[in-house]
């Protein structure tokens, strides 16, 4: 019997493997060359994925991993009318694709009045092929449509009361109404904005309370804002007039035994060095002050939609007197030099020690606890924006979320926090800024500039 020789079996065993390998690369190279897989795509729209209002930012995402992005085309549709937005074409680079762009993420600008979009809907196409050689070579194509709407049109607003004398540091009230797209609203002065809420949602009627911050400019600009589902805004003026207001100058001497006092009160302790406890001092009543008013500004974010007050006029602490006013300006001296200035952003109060302190008026408890320089503080949600403060109390008798009726005791008055001396220190803020509380107190000033407004709006 015949039989090969050993040599010649290797020969044949090493055919066929390459024969194997061979076949096995030239499927691999099919598989590679005419991969199947679609490309991924996706547009992002801002500030509203369904509309085009007048500006607006696509943000184009598309990769391919495995033989990478031949192009990418995006079309606007309307009328008939097929108009090219953007159209990126990559280059072949290196064996297999392999150095070429596998990812691609870019942002462009799109306004309709560049492309002559009319108001009405249109469509925006994606479409993203890879280098798959595919189809006849044209690869493997991914498609993307979106049915948006065209709105370039800014909503509407405008006064319905009249005549807002707004004192510097004080409170603004305005009755407005909007354009039925109107998602949002309200005020700006200046930088700030004060949110406008519904007074009668069939007519589009808006309520917003605002203020001209103390210690601001009093000229600037106040404007109804208004902005819409599509992303359009508008500004609108109406008639004010800003009464501009002095406020008391008081000096505040501080010596080294109060200021040691000061800090054994607020921190249990106080150095041996003058020098330390003056810069310990200074922090206190500058930094820790700013930050528990920046405190006060983000629990104004809690406010009902609904006012939440009962009546009109706020009520203060019984048989008080006032003993420091809202914006008196307080230069501290020490030793004959003036070493701080703040300004004071409420009402102190004094009555008897320990006197029950009543809730100026009906509303949520949105806060209770100590709060650094005001110490033991209550604050109250009444809606729409306003709030009340209450700090030094010597101990709270409500606790955060409760509702509590006009009148109600909230807490005894103390001296903890940056005081000396058992008073209650009360406070008023539109959408987090302290205003004049003397204004929501006085029944003739809400009659003048709250209720009548309110009336003449039915």
């Amino acid at each position: 019997m015949f039989k090969l020789r050993p040599k010649y079996k290797k020969s044949k065993v090493s055919i066929v493997i390459a024969i194997a390998l061979i076949i096995s690369a030239s499927v691999f190279m099919l598989l590679q060359v005419f991969e199947g897989e679609k490309p991924f795509a996706e547009i992002k729209i801002s500030p509203v994925p369904e509309f085009l209002g007048s500006k607006n930012e696509l943000i184009i995402k598309a990769s391919d991993m495995k033989r990478g992005l031949r192009s990418i085309k995006v079309s606007i549709i309307q009328g008939g009318r097929s108009i090219l937005i953007f159209y990126k074409q990559f280059d072949f680079n290196g064996f297999l694709n392999q150095a070429g762009v596998k990812d691609y993420e870019t942002t462009i600008a799109l306004a309709p009045s560049t492309y002559n979009l009319a108001q009405g809907h249109v469509e925006l196409l994606c479409e993203v092929r890879d280098f798959s050689r595919r189809k006849g070579g044209d690869g493997n194509l991914t498609v993307l449509r979106y049915n948006l709407m065209v709105d370039t049109v800014p909503p509407t607003a405008r006064a319905i009361s009249r005549q807002h004398n707004i004192n510097q540091g004080g409170i603004g009230f305005i009755v407005y109404q909007v354009s039925s797209d109107t998602v949002n609203s309200g005020i700006v002065v200046g930088s700030h904005f004060f949110k406008g809420y519904p007074l009668r949602i069939e007519q589009n009627l808006m309520q917003c309370y605002f203020t001209i911050p103390l210690g601001e400019e009093a000229s600037k600009n106040i404007n109804i804002w208004a902005i819409d589902k599509a992303g359009n805004s508008s500004e609108t003026g109406f008639y004010y007039h800003i009464l501009k207001k002095r406020f008391r100058e008081r000096d505040m001497n501080v010596s080294k035994n109060f200021i040691r006092e000061m800090l054994v009160k607020f921190e249990s302790s106080a150095s041996a060095s003058d020098a330390e406890n003056l810069e310990k001092f200074l922090n206190i009543n500058r930094n820790v002050r700013k930050i528990n008013d920046d405190s006060f500004k983000e629990l104004a974010l809690k406010t009902s939609p609904e006012q939440l007050w009962d009546g009109e006029v706020f009520i203060s602490l019984p048989n008080s007197a006032n003993m420091a006013r809202f914006g008196d300006v307080r230069y501290y001296i020490y030793n004959g030099e003036r070493i701080d200035v703040q300004t004071h952003m409420g009402l102190d109060l004094a009555s008897l020690a320990n006197s029950d302190v009543p809730a100026a008026n009906s509303g949520k408890v949105i806060f209770t606890g100590d709060l650094g320089i005001y110490g033991l503080t209550v604050v109250i949600d009444h809606g729409l924006g306003v709030a009340t403060s209450y700090s030094h109390l010597s101990s709270i008798s409500v606790e955060a979320g409760r509702t509590v009726n006009k009148g109600e005791t909230i807490g005894i008055t103390g001296e903890t926090g940056w005081a000396l001396g058992d008073h209650l220190h009360y406070g008023v803020m539109v959408n987090g800024f302290f205003v004049n509380p003397i204004e929501f107190l006085d029944p003739h000033w809400i009659r003048d500039n709250i209720t009548r407004r309110l009336t003449a709006a039915e």
